[in-house]
């Protein structure tokens, strides 16, 4: 299929898919006309960058990951899981902490000791943003 067909199966715009092609993330068969041309595979290669785009990878990470024999792929890999990892335990606090506050009898949540030492806590770390590999 074209990239037109192609962009519209996937949900991205034809730039992005020229774009990656340029970066070697998701490169197309061309036809003889030398117009680009997406197979199912393509389709679902799309699909993994897409995937790997949602947990805050990089185009250049996620070419990366695409091929398993690729040199520091699973430390790049771990890396993320760490991050995935310590995000989900500050969401998990962030949680506990809005729950406690919407019950605080306290007047004044700087009062609270209970939320004075989840304030304290902050700012949690500095990896507020996903690791770049």
């Amino acid at each position: 299929m074209k990239i037109g067909e192609a962009s519209r199966r996937v949900g991205v715009d034809d730039h992005v898919l020229r774009h990656w092609h340029d970066l070697g993330v998701v490169v197309p068969d061309r036809a003889a006309s030398g117009h680009r041309l997406y197979t199912e595979e393509h389709i679902r290669r799309i699909r993994i960058v897409q995937a790997c785009q949602s947990v805050g990878m990089s185009l250049a990470e996620i070419r990366l990951v695409l091929h398993r024999d690729e040199e520091g792929r699973t430390e790049l890999i771990e890396q993320k899981l760490r991050w995935i990892r310590s995000q989900r335990a500050q969401l998990a606090d962030a949680e506990s902490f809005l729950e406690h506050v919407i019950g605080c009898r306290h007047d004044l949540l700087s009062r609270c000791p209970d939320c004075t030492r989840y304030a304290s806590t902050y700012p949690p770390n500095k990896q507020a943003r996903p690791p770049c590999g």
